[in-house]
């Protein structure tokens, strides 16, 4: 059951045909593909309890339905995410919200890594402390060159504990500490060179590059795309021979689909595929 607290935070929403639509959140479907974008800039897009309950639903809104086939994560203003409202990390707030935000915000990244189609972040600002945990869980991030990462908490006595577990496994130890210990920014280059981001661009080049990578997404078999993903993150936690035990299964189990027949054969025969995702 819900605690008045969340049914408060519950309140915002309208749930719109197949997209989220409240005062946290701009949620559009375009052939395919659904963007979220933040849009609460006069919190710096702060995520509060009410603007995670809102992208942990527009997530998963759907989710199964074989015409969503990739999701963008993007937002509104300079600042992609501030990170965690502090106003509710206040004592007066007491550990029992405490515990539900930082509950609240693990559910989201877990609606990320479980969703069966692509997550790509598009930033075109500054992702800072979960707001850069956010988009470092995100399956790929395309990013602006004028885009800034960073996770400051120690800065405010609140050491980036949770945002370390997403960016300590994007880039190497020496670099995720870097980031952890001072709290300095890096650039949309550094972030790229260092693994953070998948690819950086030019502003204006942003939404046509996220576009370009959506449409060669489409042109897969959604199942196989879910196939593969939900197996890259099973293994990555795994020991080298057990994840090549469990890729054989995989392996056997994709080859065996529809879809994957469907891809032999249509090779086989030098045409394109015709998909049913199964």
């Amino acid at each position: 059951m819900l605690s008045s607290f969340e049914r408060n935070i519950l309140k915002p929403f309208t749930i719109i045909s197949r997209g989220v639509h409240s005062q946290y959140l701009i949620t559009k479907e375009n052939n395919g593909a659904r963007e979220i974008t933040l849009n609460h800039e006069k919190t710096k897009n702060s995520l509060s309890l009410a603007m995670m309950e809102n992208l942990i639903t527009a997530i998963n809104e759907n989710k199964n339905d074989t015409s969503l086939r990739a999701i963008i994560l993007s937002a509104n203003g300079n600042v992609f995410s501030a990170g965690h409202n502090l106003k509710e990390l206040q004592t007066s707030a007491g550990t029992d919200q405490h515990k539900l935000i930082f509950n609240k915000a693990t559910e989201l990244m877990r609606s990320i890594i479980l969703s069966p189609v692509p997550v790509i972040a598009k930033v075109n600002g500054f992702a800072t402390a979960a707001g850069c945990q956010l988009v470092a869980t995100c399956d790929m991030i395309i990013c602006s060159d004028k885009s800034k990462f960073s996770t400051p908490g120690a800065n405010f006595g609140i050491f980036c504990s949770t945002p370390g577990i997403a960016i300590g496994r994007s880039v190497p130890k020496s670099k995720a500490m870097y980031m952890l210990l001072t709290g300095e920014p890096i650039t949309a280059q550094e972030a790229y060179e260092s693994g953070l981001v998948t690819k950086v661009v030019p502003a204006d080049k942003l939404d046509e590059e996220v576009n370009r990578i959506v449409e060669q997404i489409k042109h897969k078999s959604r199942c196989v795309i879910a196939l593969g993903k939900e197996f890259f993150y099973q293994q990555i936690n795994l020991n080298t021979l057990d994840a090549y035990r469990l890729g054989e299964d995989i392996m056997v189990q994709n080859i065996n689909s529809n879809d994957g027949q469907e891809g032999i054969q249509s090779f086989v025969e030098k045409r394109k595929a015709i998909w049913n995702h199964k």
